[in-house]
């Protein structure tokens, strides 16, 4: 079937079948490997992208429901770099050093965005909330919650003109 989709700012349409998972046509179909499945059942969060500004968990949604709608990809923040490049969670994310092996990174740093879009100042408490669909299997959470909370200054910082 033909879906039709805003990806990562631009208009695509892309042939798949209707149990076509959106993970596996992000990974094998357009060749964006950011979006990592490390679980399959929606238990890990590796692979989180937004779905109309929506964090959500891409293993575990099908191709079709993609029809008329805007994802966005960790590949996608590129577009709201900073002057180095990197969207301002993922730069407090290396800063901070809030990852280690980097396999969960992609799916925390989407997740991380949209909750630094819904709250400006998240406490300690609400970081982890808003992490715990997230597994980290590498580090003690610490650094990614003292990232996050970095990164939702920044991203609020550079919103207000700073």
């Amino acid at each position: 079937m033909q879906i039709s989709f805003t990806l990562n700012g631009r208009p695509v349409s892309v042939e798949a079948e209707p149990a076509t998972l959106v993970s596996d046509l992000l990974r094998e179909q357009l060749n964006l490997t950011g979006t990592h499945v490390g679980c399959d059942t929606s238990q890990c969060g590796a692979c989180v992208v937004h779905l109309d500004g929506v964090p959500v968990k891409s293993c575990t949604l099908l191709a079709p429901s993609l029809q008329g709608t805007s994802l966005l990809t960790i590949e996608g923040l590129a577009a709201t770099a900073g002057s180095n490049g990197l969207h301002p969670m993922q730069e407090a994310f290396r800063e901070h050093h809030g990852l280690q092996c980097g396999f969960c990174t992609p799916g925390m740093v989407m997740t991380a965005t949209a909750l630094a879009a819904a709250n400006p100042a998240p406490t300690e408490a609400e970081v982890r909330h808003g992490l715990e669909g997230n597994i980290c299997r590498c580090t003690g959470y610490q650094n990614i919650v003292i990232a996050v909370m970095a990164g939702a200054a920044a991203m609020h910082a550079k919103s207000a003109g700073e």
